[in-house]
């Protein structure tokens, strides 16, 4: 690999970008180290299932900027752009980040509030009388 490569991950309305290059297992996002930006174990496993799936933990360096949503969103977002980058890198890859479900965009988003309505669905509370 000459140079870097880059993809983008999407989760709800978090959005991300990573450049991917080689390196020792650097993960930066948004100029802090992964474990900082994503203090929750659970978030920082998201992170690092892409490499995990391929078994290259500490072969690239990755450094990502990530706007929109909330930490879960934008972890997410972190592990589709980081496995997209990684198929940029060696198709040979999609075998294994496919089994892990890894190169799946996750659709669900917010349902937009109706009117007449608290929420989306939830009503005012009805009275008869």
């Amino acid at each position: 690999m000459e140079k870097q490569k880059n993809a983008v991950g999407r989760r709800k309305t978090a959005v991300t970008r990573v450049f991917l290059t080689k390196g020792e297992g650097k993960i930066t996002i948004n100029g802090k180290d992964y474990k900082t930006y994503f203090p929750l174990v659970y978030l920082q496993n998201q992170v690092e299932a892409p490499f995990k799936a391929i078994d290259a933990m500490n072969a690239f360096d990755a450094v990502v900027n990530a706007t929109g949503g909330g930490v879960k969103g934008q972890a997410e977002a972190v592990k589709l752009g980081i496995a997209r980058s990684l198929l940029e890198v060696n198709p040979e890859y999609r075998p294994a980040l496919k089994l892990g479900g890894l190169l799946t965009r996750d659709p669900r988003v917010v349902e937009r509030k109706k009117p007449g309505k608290k929420k989306a669905r939830k009503s005012f509370q009805f009275s008869k009388r």
